[in-house]
């Protein structure tokens, strides 16, 4: 099941749901206030490659390589 961001149109807190695509739109409740006033939003997402760069793994003991 994906994971979907939902932001508040009160507060703006960013929360995530589990939720299956096929569902259409949920309504969702807000952690931080209460408000069933969420929009689903765009969010990142991580990728991993086979080799990790310097730049996300400064020390070189990074446990995803």
């Amino acid at each position: 099941m994906p994971i979907f961001e939902y932001q508040c149109s009160k507060c703006g807190h960013v929360t995530s749901f589990l939720e299956k695509a096929t569902d259409g739109r949920i309504p969702h409740t807000c952690e931080k206030c209460g408000s069933n006033e969420t929009e689903k939003i765009f969010s990142t997402f991580a990728a991993r490659s086979g080799k990790a760069s310097s730049s996300s793994c400064p020390t070189g003991t990074c446990p995803l390589s």
